[in-house]
């Protein structure tokens, strides 16, 4: 059971706080990203957090993805998260509580999530980039069999058509653990499905 908002907001901080992440060493051809794990609030179901379906074309076309892509040059990671996460989702405004590990892809990229608190506001998907916004509640990542492992590979079961899998699902799987729970877990070593190593 989740805490009411007020209190879930200073636990969450409290977690990141005292969470000792790991930074990406940088290394020539990785490109720097970052996203954001937004909770908002809605009176009746409580708080969620976001996930977008990337538009038919274009970088990981069609799959699962929190809001987030490329850093501008000079731009810091809690900036472009920020930056993204208004252009893609019309979110603006948040709070930072903090941030989780970076996580290397197979495909070049050092991710930065960013954790942030953003109200009752209503995401809207910018159509160029998000095919559909969808709104899970944070309880579903603390139910039984979230995480779950097919074939080797991580899937967190957030919903009937909603099977996220890494780099997304290992960095909320991440956010489960250590944000929600105040766990320690890494999880560099996650497993992507070759599909999602674009």
């Amino acid at each position: 059971m989740l805490p009411p908002m007020d209190e879930l907001r200073e636990r969450v901080t409290a977690h990141l706080a005292a969470f000792s992440r790991r930074q990406a060493p940088t290394a020539a051809g990785l490109r720097a990203a970052a996203v954001t794990v937004c909770v908002l609030e809605d009176a009746a179901r409580g708080p969620y957090t976001i996930l977008i379906r990337r538009a038919p074309r274009g970088r990981n076309a069609g799959q699962w993805a929190l809001p987030g892509g490329r850093l501008d040059d000079g731009e810091r990671p809690v900036e472009a998260a920020l930056r993204e996460l208004a252009e893609e989702t019309s979110v603006r405004g948040v709070e930072v509580a903090g941030l989780l590990d970076d996580y290397v892809t197979d495909s070049g990229f050092v991710i930065t999530p960013v954790v942030a608190f953003g109200g009752a506001q209503r995401p809207v998907g910018d159509p160029r980039e998000v095919a559909s916004v969808h709104e899970v509640p944070l309880e579903r990542f603390l139910r039984p069999g979230v995480p779950r492992w097919r074939r080797g590979l991580l899937q967190m079961p957030l919903g009937p058509s909603i099977t996220v899998h890494a780099p997304t699902g290992a960095i909320l799987w991440q956010f489960a653990e250590v944000a929600l729970r105040g766990r320690e877990l890494r999880v560099s070593h996650v497993a992507q499905p070759h599909w999602t190593r674009t």
